[in-house]
């Protein structure tokens, strides 16, 4: 499992709580910058202290007190450098200056503001050292450099003491934003492959409920029609056989040929599930994508469907089926026959079917017509039956709520 951002965050909550500090080694390192700074400014207040005629304690104290300030330097960057600017004149704090530049060019202070202390830093440092290497080779007799030297090594001193940790600081937090973004970025990628995810899933699910809807309607159409029949014609064999036995004799054949036939389109049904069956597994095996196997899945049961449907042509022995089970049925057929899309004539075929399979459920002995009618751009179906003849036995067919949408 991976986490996301919301997540990491969510966990490191626990973590926080040491006031601005996110990590424990992050307190640690500031605490330990800070005992440094402050001792260092302590025993640089010695020196403070004998240079400016103050008592020696109180320029020790200010020393600690001043260098001690490092500790906020995440939380308050730009006190801690101007506190460094102020204590320049002082000679002291050297490690907080450095330490404070750095924070401040890694933080997120704007720009301008950074410049603008880090050039009063360079400025004040510059100053300070002209001053005390002027001094200091006005001191020696012995060592006479060029106007050049004092103003050059100040320079040199400035830089070196200001420019390392901004450009350190600069480079550092340009890293950490750069992180954050590819992290946001890893972050929100991931979200959207799970949104992705799920509605694949979701693509998925309905497609197996649409699969498994289409095949049971299929199912329904090939099968009903035949046993229907054969159900009529059962009850017609029962009422028969003791006055007409030849009667029953053909009846009886009329039952085995529709049950036959049944079992035939059962077979290319399930011939055709197979079909889709063997597809999927060593798809599945070979590592091809689920959406190739459904889909030539599907190309293979609408081929074998294209293949084994019905057409317009049988529709004369359809409703002769019909007749023979004791229903009155006329067929009119208007314009002339041509061929049409497999699809077309299977559509045809099936409403045709469904509609006598519901006169023979919930209209025993009704006499129906059936009208086909070839027009130009297209071919049209009407089934229509009167009312039910009450002398005509109920074959109680059940309904299942199968049939054609």
């Amino acid at each position: 499992m991976t986490a996301t951002g919301a997540d990491r965050e969510a966990a490191g909550s626990t973590t926080r709580g040491y006031w601005w500090w996110e990590r424990r080694r992050s307190v640690a390192l500031d605490v330990g910058l800070a005992l440094v700074s402050a001792l260092e400014c302590g025993l640089e207040g010695v020196e403070f202290a004998r240079n400016t005629g103050i008592p020696v304690p109180v320029g020790v104290v200010f020393g600690l007190l001043a260098g001690s300030v490092l500790l906020v330097r995440r939380r308050w960057p730009i006190v801690v450098v101007l506190l460094t600017i102020a204590m320049t004149p002082a000679e002291m704090g050297f490690l907080m200056a450095l330490v404070g530049l750095y924070t401040l060019a890694a933080s997120e202070v704007p720009r301008r503001i950074t410049v603008v202390l880090a050039s009063m830093a360079l400025v004040g440092t510059f100053i300070i050292t002209y001053v005390r290497l002027r001094q200091s080779v006005a001191e020696q007799t012995d060592f006479g450099p060029g106007d050049w030297y004092v103003p050059l090594m100040s320079v040199f001193m400035a830089v070196g003491l200001t420019a390392p940790s901004v450009l350190l600081g600069l480079y550092i937090g340009a890293r950490r934003r750069l992180m954050e973004s590819l992290r946001e970025r890893a972050d929100s990628l991931e979200r959207e492959l799970s949104l992705l995810a799920d509605r694949a899933e979701e693509r998925a699910e309905w497609a197996r409920t649409e699969e498994r809807t289409r095949i049971a309607r299929e199912m329904h159409d090939v099968v009903a029609h035949r046993v229907s029949l054969m159900v009529v014609h059962a009850a017609a064999l029962q009422a028969v056989a003791p006055k007409d036995p030849a009667k029953a004799v053909r009846n009886a054949a009329l039952v085995g040929d529709m049950g036959r036939q049944a079992l035939t389109e059962l077979r290319e049904m399930l011939g055709v599930l197979r079909t889709g069956e063997a597809l999927t597994a060593p798809a599945a095996a070979g590592g091809v994508p689920l959406a190739s196997v459904r889909q030539a899945a599907a190309a293979a049961a609408a081929s074998a469907a294209t293949e084994d449907g019905p057409r317009l042509h049988e529709l004369e022995a359809l409703v002769a089926q019909s007749r023979q089970a004791g229903m009155v049925v006329e067929l009119m057929v208007h314009g002339e026959l041509r061929p049409y899309p497999p699809e077309v004539e299977q559509t045809a075929f099936r409403v045709v079917q469904e509609a006598l399979t519901n006169v023979h459920k919930h209209a025993a002995g009704a006499k129906t017509w059936v009208r086909l009618a070839h027009r130009e751009a297209e071919v049209a179906m009407q089934v229509e039956n009167g009312p039910s003849d009450a002398a005509a036995a109920d074959a109680g067919l059940p309904s299942g709520g199968n049939g054609l949408v």
